[in-house]
């Protein structure tokens, strides 16, 4: 579960359990975690986020630094690692606060699944981009905005998410976190519009809310119709 859908989003609990772990950005924002989201958090067997959020919640959170890591059993054997990854939300020195995002991977499974969290573009993203071969990048985009911090963005821009796909060839990119909230400042028709510019729309998918998406293993390059070979 991503604890970031659009404000007032109704959704059945039962639809979602059992529910192995909440991945949490960060817990100090509303858009983040709302007080429907603070009451379905005890739902879930365990919480991932950050070692302040932990700290705040208590019960089953969890905190994590960045390229800490946390291994969950499958159900069908073998297991689930989750990696903390570095995000800062906001620019150097006006940041919103300590976030994290997160890398999702299965060791005997090639490719791993990227969750930015709140974040902008800078150097954490191009070193998770080194460390990890990502299929599948959820970013969190919208450009957000408040009068706190002034014209800078808290969350990714149109144009960061182009330098995130950039970075990792290989995904797919799945915008999250961009309407809902008066402080998105950027939605659908701009990320669109900054993919298509860049030759990239096609690497785009968009998800409804309250309906699930598959999404295959496939290298995006490949998708694009490359002549390379298959990725392990």
């Amino acid at each position: 579960m991503f604890c970031n859908a659009p404000k007032g989003l109704p959704f059945a609990r039962s639809r979602l359990q059992p529910i192995d772990a909440v991945l949490l950005s960060h817990d100090h924002h509303l858009d983040n975690l709302d007080e429907s989201g603070r009451r379905f958090l005890p739902l879930a067997r365990r919480v991932l986020t950050t070692k302040a959020g932990a700290a705040r919640l208590g019960g089953n959170a969890i905190g994590l630094e960045p390229w800490d890591s946390f291994t969950i059993p499958s159900p069908n054997g073998g297991d689930v690692v989750i990696t903390a990854t570095p995000a800062r939300h906001g620019p150097a020195g006006a940041d919103r606060g300590p976030v994290i995002g997160f890398v999702i991977h299965r060791p005997d499974v090639p490719g791993a699944t990227y969750i930015s969290g709140d974040t902008v573009w800078y150097e954490g993203i191009e070193e998770i981009a080194r460390r990890f071969l990502i299929r599948h990048a959820f970013l969190f985009m919208g450009a957000a905005r408040v009068q706190a911090v002034g014209p800078q963005h808290l969350t990714l821009t149109a144009q960061e998410g182009v330098k995130v796909a950039h970075a990792m060839p290989d995904a797919r990119i799945v915008p999250l976190h961009f309407e809902g909230w008066q402080h998105f400042t950027e939605g659908r028709p701009a990320i669109e519009q900054a993919f298509r510019t860049a030759g990239l729309g096609d690497r785009l998918i968009w998800g409804t809310p309250g309906v699930s998406i598959r999404l295959e293993l496939q290298s995006a390059r490949l998708a694009h119709g490359s002549s390379e070979s298959p990725l392990p």
